[in-house]
């Protein structure tokens, strides 16, 4: 009788403990679509029209950005960074190529990390992108930026 019971049990209690994982990756596939979405029409767009509106649709107002470009030590404000964005040529508006490219999107329940490819005037930047998912949106929270050669 309690091996009968156990069998029943584990019948009962296997299934919906593979339901989960499922649901899980469903949500993450949504998830990362969301996340290269922001990148591909928010995040690149922003950098490259100059656009501080779609810009400030992917960023937290308390992010930080760190790094080197050139080979010096870079570190602003969001406040900082999008000053200089406003009052810049925009890649857009400079002729210089200008391409956007995702590596990959790594995603963690409410966190992430994005890692991608801007280059811009003469600058290649290699970047990891902080993401956390709040108020049910995905948002930079930290950039991390290192000018590379190609």
């Amino acid at each position: 009788m309690k091996i009968f019971l156990l069998i029943a049990f584990l019948c009962s209690v296997l299934p919906a403990l593979k339901a989960q994982p499922d649901q899980n990756m469903e949500n993450n596939e949504k998830d990362k679509a969301a996340v290269k979405d922001l990148l591909e029409n928010y995040y690149f767009k922003g950098i490259y029209e100059g656009d501080l509106d779609l810009l400030n649709k992917v960023y937290y107002p308390g992010t930080l950005l760190f790094g080197d470009v050139k080979g010096a030590a870079y570190f602003k404000t969001l406040s900082q960074y999008l000053d200089g964005v406003k009052n810049r040529q925009s890649p857009k508006n400079s002729g210089k190529p200008f391409k956007g490219e995702i590596l990959s999107v790594k995603l963690v329940n409410s966190i992430g990390v994005a890692e991608v490819k801007v280059k811009m005037y003469d600058f290649n930047y290699h970047e990891f992108l902080s993401f956390h998912k709040l108020d049910g949106k995905w948002v930079i929270v930290n950039k991390m930026i290192s000018d590379v050669t190609e």
